[in-house]
């Protein structure tokens, strides 16, 4: 009977470490970290992590020509990714419930990946956003019809 303690205890302690990752919040994410040394590039990753955590509102294929709102803002990430403040260049002011939506969106995914070679960044983004309310991001447009 000896023999089967090891397994006892290895059984335990993975049923352990199964219940804790299953209790962890749906919305935690492991730290991301970019590699990006200009806010240029660092601007690449920030996308690529609003695309992901936005994926069904993101416009599939190229917009119309004219697209609802057009929003320009500038954000600033601390070296840990946290969004210190998003400042707001250019709304629409006939829409600016989107205004409020992107401003929500942007702090509701912070941190973004931390800017590890920076130690911080500021970057402009544009949204583009259609009456549907799914948009895309100048940095990876798929351009417009």
């Amino acid at each position: 009977m000896k023999s089967l303690r090891p397994l006892a205890a290895f059984a335990f302690s993975w049923l352990v470490a199964a219940t804790f990752i299953a209790a962890a919040p749906a919305h935690a994410q492991p730290t991301l970290v970019s590699m990006a040394e200009t806010p240029k590039a660092y601007k690449v990753d920030a996308a690529r992590h609003v695309y992901k955590s936005y994926a069904k509102d993101i416009y599939k294929g190229k917009l119309p020509p004219l697209v609802h709102a057009i929003v320009v803002l500038e954000v600033d990430v601390d070296a840990s990714g946290k969004v210190r403040d998003v400042n707001m260049i250019r709304v629409p002011t006939h829409a600016p419930d989107v205004t409020a939506r992107v401003k929500a969106m942007i702090h509701s995914i912070s941190p973004m990946p931390a800017p590890s070679r920076m130690g911080g960044v500021k970057f402009t983004e544009v949204w583009l956003v259609d009456k549907s309310g799914r948009f895309q991001l100048d940095t990876l447009t798929e351009g417009q019809r």
